[in-house]
Formats: structure tokens, C-alpha cells, sequence
């Protein structure tokens, strides 16, 4: 009856480990799910934020090149539709992050979050150089007052 014991306290044993191995393998699991969606959802309101600089600065661009600053300069509705697109791609993102993400593997949350950091990298450069573009406009526009003032 001893080697009995001894033998269902083994086997008590080794499924308490597997049964807490298991445990830890699927709470990390969710824990990296949650952390893409949680990224996922940062980059998300990031890029949106990116674009709603780019359309802010773009605005203010073309309002103070403009001779008239209620109509649209030449480049500033293709400007404007880019940017817009952008914004109509970032919300079906986020419906599909909210109807889609949930039950998605992994790997298609990795893909997401891989998709959606190339597109903040490919539009970084741009928005510095429209902060750039908009820094010498405003260098200029200075300018122009200053010798219209002394004049």
C-alpha cells in the first residue's frame, strides 16, 4: 500500500507541474495577445494624431501662401484627399481591430502592429518636413512684414 502512496504522490505531483506549466504558458500567452492589442490601439491613436498634424499644418501652409485663403490652392486638395484616405484606412483599421482583432492569431496581430509601424515610419519624414517647410514660410512671412513695416 506504501509503493501506492508513493506512486499517486508522484503522479500528483508531475500533473501539478504540467497542470501549472500549462497555466503560465497560457497566461503569457494572453498577456502578449493583450500587449498587441494594446499596442495596436497606441499606434493606432498615434498615427491618427500624424495625420491630423499633417492636415493642420498642411492647412495652415497653404492658408498663408494663398492669395485667397478661402479657396483651395492647387495642391492643396490632392493634399487634402491624401490625407484623407490616410484617416479612411486608419478607421477601417480600427473596425477591424474591433471586430476582427479579438479572434485573430498572433501572428496576425504582429502583422498589424508591423503594418501600422511602417506606415508611422514611412509619414515621420514627411511631417518633419512640413514642420521644416512651415518654419521657413513663417521665417519668411516675418520677413516680408518686417520690410513692408521699414518700408
Amino acid at each position: 500500500m506504501n509503493a501506492y502512496l508513493t506512486l499517486g504522490m508522484a503522479a500528483l505531483v508531475a500533473l501539478s507541474v504540467v497542470a501549472i506549466g500549462l497555466a503560465i504558458f497560457y497566461r503569457r500567452r494572453l498577456d502578449r495577445r493583450a500587449g498587441s492589442l494594446h499596442v495596436l490601439l497606441q499606434l493606432a491613436d498615434r498615427l491618427e494624431a500624424d495625420l491630423k498634424t499633417c492636415r493642420t499644418g498642411l492647412q495652415q501652409a497653404h492658408a498663408v501662401m494663398s492669395v485667397n485663403p478661402d479657396q483651395p490652392a492647387s495642391g492643396e486638395k490632392e493634399a487634402r484627399q491624401a490625407i484623407d484616405a490616410g484617416l479612411r484606412s486608419l478607421l477601417q483599421q480600427r473596425i477591424w481591430i474591433r471586430d476582427k482583432a479579438p479572434r485573430a492569431s498572433q501572428e496576425q496581430l504582429d502583422q498589424a502592429v508591423h503594418a501600422m509601424n511602417e506606415t508611422r515610419d514611412r509619414l515621420r519624414p514627411l511631417l518633419a518636413a512640413l514642420d521644416d517647410a512651415q518654419h521657413e514660410l513663417d521665417s519668411a512671412m516675418r520677413e516680408h512684414i518686417r520690410r513692408d513695416y521699414e518700408a
